[in-house]
Parts: C-alpha cells; structure tokens; sequence
C-alpha cells in the first residue's frame, strides 16, 4: 500500500477497532493489528506507536484484560481479552459511530 492510499484514523476510533477486533477472540497485540488489517481488507494497518498504547489505556479502563502465554510460534507474548464492561463499551462505541457516520454522510448527500 503506498504512502498516499493509507488513511488516517479519526481520533477515538482505534479503541472501537481494537475492541471489535478482540470480541472475535483473544489475540496478542501483533494479532491485533493482522486482524484489523484483514477486517478492513489491507485498508487500514495500526502502527505499533499506536497500537500498543491503545492495549494499555483499554486495559486502564477496564474494557480488555492482559495475560502472558505462548503465541503459535511458540513465544511469550502478552494476550488481550474483552471483558463485559468492554462488550458493553463496544456496543457504545458502535451505537456512537452509527449516528455519526449516519449524519456525515447525510451532510456529504446534500445537495
């Protein structure tokens, strides 16, 4: 993908992604960004300066746990889950993103 086909994120929306990328099922950070990578279809890709940023303030919060296993290829790596409160943020963050999509792309069908 070329400099100029990446796209940013709107602020606050990474949160959602990770969140919606682990209520398919634990992953290590690194399987966090392939999952969201895929989800997308190779449109958006999370950097690591980002992303694991985003793994410890959702663990702050609550919304994801952390535990230490063995990745596939047989290293430890830090694994994240979803907690209930983070299914429950997830339905927030996803009711938000509906409503504002909605209304921009109201905005973007006037004429």
């Amino acid at each position: 993908m070329s400099e100029k086909d990446r796209l940013e994120l709107l602020q606050g929306t990474l949160d959602m992604l990770i969140l919606k990328a682990l209520d398919v099922a634990p992953m290590h950070g690194f399987g966090v960004s392939v999952r969201i990578r895929q989800m997308s279809r190779d449109v958006l890709q999370i950097e690591q300066g980002s992303l694991y940023p985003a793994l410890y303030r959702l663990v702050n919060r609550g919304w994801i746990s952390s535990s230490w296993s063995v990745s596939d290829n047989n290293r430890k790596a830090k694994f994240y889950k979803l907690t209930a409160a983070g299914r429950k943020q997830l339905r927030v963050e996803l009711e938000n993103w509906e409503r504002l999509s909605g209304a921009i792309n109201l905005v973007l069908s006037t004429v």
